[in-house]
């Protein structure tokens, strides 16, 4: 029992990503985004970022849009993903998977 209460604790320190079946979606339409996405997803899942500079230190092409959205530049810049970043909870959630012609056309980047 303590094993599993001391495992709870230490993993609750890392991010968690909600949700891969966005990422996954994606990339079942577009399969070179897969290696470099599941690079994306692995480094945040082992991420223990309380601030932005942290996050920044993980990837330094991250950039905030406002409203705890941050967009990160994906494979050399090919494609895009915005996340919701809550700093606090830990969580990672996915707003947008895709290319830089589907990035510009999100007209409300703060509420996606």
């Amino acid at each position: 029992m303590k094993y599993s209460i001391i495992f709870a604790y230490s993993n609750r320190n890392k991010m968690r990503v909600i949700s891969f079946s966005t990422i996954r979606e994606f990339f079942d339409k577009e399969p070179r985004s897969a290696v470099p996405l599941k690079l994306w997803f692995k480094k945040v899942q082992k991420a223990k970022w309380d601030s932005f500079s942290e996050m920044k230190n993980t990837f330094n092409s991250a950039d905030p849009v406002g409203n705890q959205r941050y967009v990160f530049d994906i494979a050399g810049n090919h494609y895009r993903l915005v996340a919701k970043v809550l700093f606090n909870a830990k969580i990672v959630y996915i707003r947008f998977v895709g290319d830089h012609n589907a990035y510009n056309k999100i007209r409300d980047i703060k509420n996606i």
